[in-house]
């Protein structure tokens, strides 16, 4: 299946202009009776070969990262040790020089992505703390969340590196999620005490559920700016945002249903009519952007309050049942009418505000 870098590459390459590469976006979005604006592709596989080869790397990486676990210094002796995070980045590098710079494989440039920055991250993170001592820091949890923080600002430096010479589209994502890191170590090391009392230990974590929360505020915006740029869907921009929604959604909605007390494992008939309250107010944010991981992030816990609700009525047997059908009916029901009732959410919006979301539809884009 053809990708929208894809088609990006074809027409800066002159395989195609630009207006037969709308008139086959068109076509095929005809044939599916669906805005292709709408369909939020991303590439995953470009075949049977990026499974073979993704699975002969992780082998690979596994191995080269075990016999690294045998090179000393070693934390705690027969603990891991730097140089096996190292020996997975360094060859994770060098197999992407090859599978992503010029096979350009989807599958496999995601898991050396990922391969590349937790090596980073490790050989960091163990690094440290074989150059500190695992003594010192077994009995300062302050010291700990610091290493954290820098084991992570080293791990967003190497995802910045990784982008500038490869542009795998989910590594700004990662290294987002690297910079969420760092961010959450440093306040956890400013309110970690060496005695803490069960309190303390509450406003903690309330500090870094809310911190969490701001946090994916503001990867969500960042992922708009990427949106924004790309309103048709049609290049690499449109990747990026995706994966960028994609770590955005579980730090927005965790931390808010946390904050409710939904974890705590009770839900009240009030919570869950919260909860589901929530879920309709994030189902319009995503149709608004065109983005379904708000939904998808958020679905285990709507399940969870429904199934309470449930229970609550008294049908105790078939509340998993009950939940599943009335969840899944919905969510099928939205995806078959998606386009219509994203015209229905974004057309009342403010001229400024629809501008700069996903065009509701790309014919007219072009034309214009």
């Amino acid at each position: 299946m053809y990708s929208e870098s894809d088609l990006e590459a074809a027409v800066a390459g002159g395989v195609m202009t630009p207006a037969q590469a709308a008139a086959f976006r068109n076509f095929v979005a005809a044939g599916q009776h669906s805005p292709a604006v709408d369909e939020e592709h991303f590439r995953l596989l470009t075949g049977f070969n990026d499974i073979f080869v993704a699975i002969a790397a992780a082998i690979l990486l596994v191995a080269v990262g075990w016999i690294g676990h045998y090179v000393p210094p070693n934390i705690d002796v027969d603990g891991p040790s730097p140089f096996s995070g190292l020996f997975v980045a360094a060859a994770a590098w060098g197999l992407a020089e090859y599978f992503t710079r010029q096979r350009r494989m989807a599958l496999p440039s995601i898991l050396l992505l990922l391969a590349f920055t937790g090596g980073v991250l490790c050989t960091a993170l163990f690094g440290l703390v074989a150059g500190i001592g695992p003594q010192y820091l077994d009995h300062n949890s302050q010291a700990g969340a610091i290493v954290i923080a820098a084991s992570a600002a080293i791990a967003a430096g190497g995802a910045f590196l990784h982008w500038r010479r490869f542009k795998v589209p989910i590594t700004i994502a990662v290294g987002a999620a690297a910079g969420v890191a760092l961010v959450l170590g440093l306040i956890a090391s400013a309110f970690v005490t060496p005695q803490m009392t069960d309190a303390q230990g509450e406003t903690l974590k309330t500090v870094l559920l809310a911190s969490s929360l701001v946090l994916g505020v503001g990867v969500f915006l960042f992922a708009m700016r990427w949106d924004a740029s790309d309103p048709t869907r049609e290049t690499r921009r449109s990747d990026v945002a995706f994966w960028l929604h994609l770590l955005a959604a579980p730090l927005i909605v965790h931390p808010v249903f946390a904050l409710l007390g939904l974890t705590e494992g009770a839900a009240t008939t009030l919570d869950a009519i919260a909860v589901i309250a929530l879920y309709v107010g994030l189902g319009l944010v995503a149709l608004a952007i065109d983005r379904r991981a708000l939904l998808v992030s958020a679905l285990a816990y709507v399940l969870y309050a429904l199934d309470s609700l449930f229970r609550t009525y008294g049908a105790v047997k078939l509340s998993v049942a009950l939940t599943a059908l009335v969840i899944g009916s919905a969510l099928l029901l939205l995806s078959a009418f998606w386009t219509s009732a994203r015209r229905a959410v974004v057309t009342p919006l403010p001229g400024g505000l629809r501008g700069k979301l996903p065009v509701l539809d790309r014919k007219v884009a072009v034309a214009a």
